[in-house]
């Protein structure tokens, strides 16, 4: 059994540059295995609400461990990942975004925005997001974040029936 983290990732046409900048700094770790689902051309035209159940599925199977999803504004890719239950998306448009969406909401998949996002600071969100768990840092409102964590995943149970 790999001990390697494996990420999903995905985009639509406007995502496709930054999708690929963070592609290759994941494949760049010896820690991570990349489960690619495209878009692996700029020419390639499929939209956001058919790429993201890609990912979004891989996590809900357990083939996936996280997931990266890039469309425009990343807002589309977030609304359709967390209609997955088992999937928790968060925009994030800055390393402060990122890191909290992980520590605090307990983020199993982050959504960001080509048209927004520079490849650059897409990779640096991307990095700083995987190396945190939840509430790293947080540890003095661990009990309270896990209790928020557990009354969401209840809600989840309510409202969604797979």
């Amino acid at each position: 059994m790999s001990s390697k983290t494996r990420i999903a990732i995905v985009s639509d046409k406007a995502g496709f540059s930054l999708k690929a900048a963070v592609t290759e700094y994941l494949q760049s770790r010896d820690d991570i295995d990349v489960i690619d689902f495209g878009l692996h051309s700029a020419d390639e035209v499929q939209p956001y609400d058919t790429q993201a159940p890609k990912v979004a599925r891989a996590i809900q199977k357990g083939e996936a461990d996280r997931g990266v999803l890039i469309c425009g504004t990343g807002q589309g890719m977030a609304i359709v990942a967390n209609k997955f239950k088992g999937v928790y998306a968060v925009v994030a448009d800055t390393v402060f975004a990122g890191t909290r969406g992980r520590i605090i909401n307990n983020s199993n998949a982050i959504t960001m925005g080509g048209w927004i996002t520079a490849p650059i600071l897409g990779v640096e969100i991307v990095k700083r997001w995987l190396e945190l768990e939840f509430t790293q840092t947080m540890e003095e409102r661990a009990e309270w974040l896990q209790g928020a964590f557990d009354r969401l995943q209840k809600l989840e149970g309510e409202n969604f029936t797979a």
